[in-house]
Formats: structure tokens, C-alpha cells, sequence
């Protein structure tokens, strides 16, 4: 690291820019946060890395038996239909989640060494998306044996994936700077996700809505993650060039605003946790 052993805040031009110049310096840390993220979750389970796998077979029977036979919507596959939404839609809650809770579990930490405080951020989102790609396996193996073949289309998975995690990555940043300040914030969020999810089409087609309500949807930006994620997924077609270009501005603009908002008073993070 070029980064000296002796820290001083007053040294720094700008908290926003020296964050940035100290995440560079302190990727490795990010890694190895990535690294013991994944061993710590899979390290006492029975099932290990294959419970990531496992997990979505589950609730695919689950979804077969209750919301397919008492929902009954017109589509082929639903319970696909309806997995394809949950996988990134748990990539986004898991993720901004944690991403707040590690941060203020590691205060201990924050207040005996340097460090850059986005690292937990950072190394959240990256847990999520190995989980997700694990994720990605059991889905297609289970899309093949259902007769729903994956197309050519996958190819641009990762690009609604990328906007996605922008988008975690700035709101979690943002709410990890308000639950340093108010506690209470950490259980508050989890209920406004619970919220989320059912405002967000993942288990539901937005067309089987009333019209005036699908207005109010589409104002919610994960349908736009959602909708590309699943596009490709589900139906193995390519999102449409509006869906792709909403889902880029807005994780630009939650990503700008969170790491604004995350690093305005930064330098204070390790007398509050």
C-alpha cells in the first residue's frame, strides 16, 4: 500500500476524493472482507456452498404449490417467472442489508486502525454477488428440466446485474451512514424492504394490475432491475433499450448521492459506532 502508516484526517483535502484514493489502496482488504463473508456464511452449514444451490429448489416447490395453484397467472412457468424476480431482488436486500450491519458491527475495528469505512460497503455488494451467481446455477438447471431453455440472451446478464449492484451500493452506503447516527434504523429497514418486495413486481406480473397502479410501479426503481433481470432469464430476450438506460441512471444517481452522502462526515464514523 502507498497509503503511510500515520493517519491524519486534517491532512485531507477532501473526504470524498481520499476515500476513493484509500478503497484503491485497501482493495485487498475488500477481498479478503469478500472472501471471509462467503467462508463465514457456508462454514457451519451442512450443506455448505451447495445450500446456495439447494435454496432455490425449495422455493421453487414452495412457489409451484402456493402461489401458482392459488394465484393461477396466465404464463407459462410461473414459479421460474417468479424466481427469476426473487433471485435479484434478494441479491438487492441481502446486500444493502448487510453492507449496514457490518459497518456497525465493526466499529471495534474502525477505532483501532485506518481504514477505508466504505470497504464493508464494498465487500457486502461483492458477497451478494457471489451468492448470486451461485444462485444463477441451480436456476438454470431447474429452467432446463422445466422445458425453458436459456438463450443467447444470457450473454447480457451481467449488464443489468452491474446497474443493480450500482444501485445497492448507493443505497448502501446511504442507509449505512444514517444507522451509524440512528441505531433504530437497522429493524426500520428491514421492514421497508419487506414493503419493497411487495411494490416491486418479483412475484407478480405488472400487467395484471390495475393501470393507475402500474403508474405507481414503475416509479419504484427495481422494477427496472427486475424487468431487465428477468427478461433475460425468463423470457431469453434482450431488455429493451428504455428499461436498460433508466436501471443505468438511476444506480449512477444513487451511487453519486450515497457516496456523497456516506462520506460527508466520514471522518467521524469511528467515535459514533
Amino acid at each position: 500500500m502507498n497509503r503511510s502508516n500515520i493517519y491524519d484526517s486534517a491532512a485531507c483535502s477532501s473526504p470524498i476524493l481520499d476515500e476513493f484514493s484509500a478503497l484503491i489502496d485497501y482493495r485487498d482488504l475488500v477481498l479478503q472482507l469478500i472472501a471471509r463473508s462467503v467462508k463465514t456464511r457456508y462454514k457451519r452449514s451442512f450443506l455448505g456452498v451447495a445450500w446456495t444451490m439447494v435454496n432455490p429448489l425449495l422455493t421453487l416447490l414452495v412457489l409451484t404449490i402456493v402461489f401458482a395453484s392459488i394465484f393461477r397467472f396466465p404464463m407459462k412457468n410461473y414459479a421460474l417467472f417468479v424466481l427469476s424476480g426473487l433471485l435479484i431482488w434478494n441479491f438487492f436486500a441481502q446486500s444493502t442489508s448487510a453492507a449496514m450491519n457490518d459497518l456497525i458491527w465493526s466499529g471495534g475495528l474502525l477505532s483501532r486502525i485506518y481504514m477505508p469505512k466504505s470497504a464493508f460497503t464494498f465487500a457486502a455488494i461483492g458477497t451478494g454477488l457471489v451468492n448470486l451467481i451461485l444462485a444463477l446455477i441451480p436456476y438454470m438447471l431447474i429452467s432446463l428440466i422445466l422445458g425453458n431453455p436459456i438463450q443467447a440472451a444470457v450473454l447480457f446478464l451481467p449488464i443489468p446485474i452491474l446497474f443493480t449492484a450500482m444501485f445497492a451500493l448507493g443505497i448502501g452506503l446511504a442507509v449505512s451512514a444514517v444507522a451509524i447516527y440512528f441505531p433504530d434504523v437497522m429493524p426500520m429497514y428491514d421492514v421497508l424492504l419487506t414493503a419493497w418486495m411487495y411494490l416491486t413486481p418479483a412475484i407478480y406480473p405488472i400487467d395484471q394490475v390495475a393501470e393507475n397502479i402500474q403508474v405507481i410501479l414503475r416509479l419504484n426503481p427495481m422494477y427496472y432491475y427486475v424487468e431487465a433481470f428477468r427478461t433475460i432469464l425468463y423470457e431469453g430476450k434482450v431488455p429493451s433499450i428504455e428499461i436498460l438506460l433508466i436501471g443505468f441512471l438511476v444506480g449512477i444517481v444513487s451511487l453519486i448521492f450515497g457516496w456523497v452522502v456516506f462520506n460527508r462526515r466520514a471522518r467521524d464514523y469511528a467515535y459514533r459506532i
